[in-house]
């Protein structure tokens, strides 16, 4: 699945907190995401408009690790 190119921060979080993250803090432009299953995991997402597309790929990689899953099932989770 190819990665989107127009996802902005804001929409970023929404899907994310759908797979069970929760918005602990915001200081700046960046919110801090913590999930606690199936072990605890810290994000920081940047309220950019778009991500760029390194950005994006660096925490959907952080994320697939952390739920144990290969990047394209989590990408077909979120955006498929």
């Amino acid at each position: 699945m190819r990665m989107p190119r127009d996802l902005t921060g804001a929409e970023l979080i929404r899907l994310l907190v759908k797979l069970g993250y929760r918005q602990t803090r915001q200081t700046g432009s960046h919110v801090r995401l913590t999930c606690d299953a199936p072990q605890q995991h810290h994000l920081s997402i940047p309220l950019h408009d778009p991500l760029r597309i390194g950005t994006l790929s660096a925490i959907l990689g952080d994320v697939a690790a952390a739920q144990g899953v290969e990047r394209d099932v989590l990408m077909e989770r979120l955006f498929g």
